[in-house]
């Protein structure tokens, strides 16, 4: 099980952004929770950032072989698959079929209370696909 965490800008409207979430949790739940389960997501969450230069949007999945669901995700044609990567494409500007995990992510740093069990996040993170280990100075 990998942890992956990736940013998108906004380039739509957060009403946009609104109106996509409120139907991935309402008329298209059960297509939202068939399209995570068939990549083996178990978790995700969005998150809306405000910064100076724009909105962005977090987001965070649980997902069990990152390697290869991403590129059956990218070629994926299916109704729902293909209805929620242009909703992502239009949001964002990112084409899901060219970098289906979002734009490059790197974890640079984590901790982890080693009195608490399970507590290591960070390292289901490190194990994602694509992602770059930045060495230590």
């Amino acid at each position: 099980m990998s942890l992956i965490v990736r940013a998108f800008p906004l380039r739509g409207s957060i009403k946009d952004l609104e109106a996509f979430v409120a139907a991935l949790s309402t008329e298209r739940k059960a297509d939202t929770a068939a399209f995570y389960r068939q990549f083996g997501v178990s978790h995700e969450s969005w998150h809306l950032q405000e910064t100076p230069n724009g909105p962005w949007v977090i987001a965070v999945a649980a997902i069990d072989d990152v390697a290869e669901a991403a590129p059956r995700y990218a070629k994926s044609s299916a109704e729902f698959d293909s209805w929620f990567k242009k909703r992502v494409e239009h949001l964002t500007g990112i084409n899901p079929d060219q970098q289906p995990l979002g734009p490059p992510t790197s974890q640079i740093f984590s901790w982890s209370d080693d009195q608490r069990p399970h507590s290591d996040l960070g390292a289901r993170a490190g194990k994602a696909a694509g992602s770059q280990e930045t060495p230590s100075k």
